[in-house]
């Protein structure tokens, strides 16, 4: 079992669970790996790992921004979201973002939290330097991005209360058309 496995279940577990109701004994479980070796990686223990596993969610989000935002800023945010709606319905409606699990939760660490902050800053900088090179202003291209990645993550979070793809559908749709508009003024 590598380091990088624990991450990803970790991952998983607090895109699924939340932060505070996953435990390291729990990782190790998931990831099928000895509890002694998942402390031996992660030696500053819950906080270290969220950390990490934060981390790593955000790198694979931003890999599939970078390919996509090469389009242009819709393409950038269709694969946003269908990225999204990907996650929350391959795990029925059980499973969104770990950085808005981490950034919703009270923890005892904050590296945790920062790396999440740090996480919503570079998509939010990805898509607005898309949206820059395709002569959206400056302030609006910040102002859209923003609301770009606060609404897919409301978007998720109401999929999985009502259970429905919906809310993630109908907000791309209606952010298609606005950031279509904005590239072509």
């Amino acid at each position: 079992m590598s380091r990088q496995q624990i991450v990803a279940g970790a991952a998983d577990m607090i895109r699924r669970r939340g932060l505070n109701a996953t435990s390291i004994r729990e990782v190790a479980k998931h990831a099928g790996t000895p509890l002694g070796s998942t402390y031996h990686y992660f030696p500053g223990g819950k906080d270290q790992l969220a950390t990490e596993a934060v981390r790593w969610a955000s790198d694979a989000v931003s890999g599939v921004l970078t390919a996509k935002l090469r389009k242009g800023p819709v393409d950038g945010m269709k694969a946003f979201f269908t990225l999204w709606r990907e996650v929350v319905s391959e795990n029925d409606f059980q499973a969104g973002c770990p950085v808005l699990a981490v950034s919703v939760e009270e923890t005892s660490g904050r590296e945790a939290l920062a790396a999440a902050a740090e996480a919503f800053t570079t998509w939010s900088d990805q898509l607005a330097d898309s949206l820059r090179t395709h002569g959206v202003t400056p302030d609006r291209a910040d102002r859209l991005a923003a609301l770009v990645v606060t609404a897919a993550e409301g978007a998720v979070a109401m999929c999985r209360a009502q259970r429905s793809l919906q809310p993630l559908d109908d907000v791309a749709a209606e952010l298609t058309a606005l950031l279509a508009s904005a590239v072509r003024t």
